[in-house]
């Protein structure tokens, strides 16, 4: 998920560079998505695994 991201994020700086503001847009709204779905999740495995301690 996180290769997405930066993939994403690429592409929009290159769009932006080009120029092409409608692409660039896109595609870093969808890296933006990406990378907040990618945090919840990573927030998400955090508390998993802080309740599914073994215990001794």
């Amino acid at each position: 998920m996180l290769r997405w991201s930066i993939t994403f994020l690429v592409l929009a700086l290159i769009a932006a560079v080009l120029g092409f503001g409608g692409i660039a847009g896109a595609a870093a709204s969808i890296a933006k998505i990406l990378f907040f779905i990618f945090v919840a999740f990573l927030v998400l495995s955090f508390i998993f695994s802080l309740v599914k301690k073994p215990k001794a």
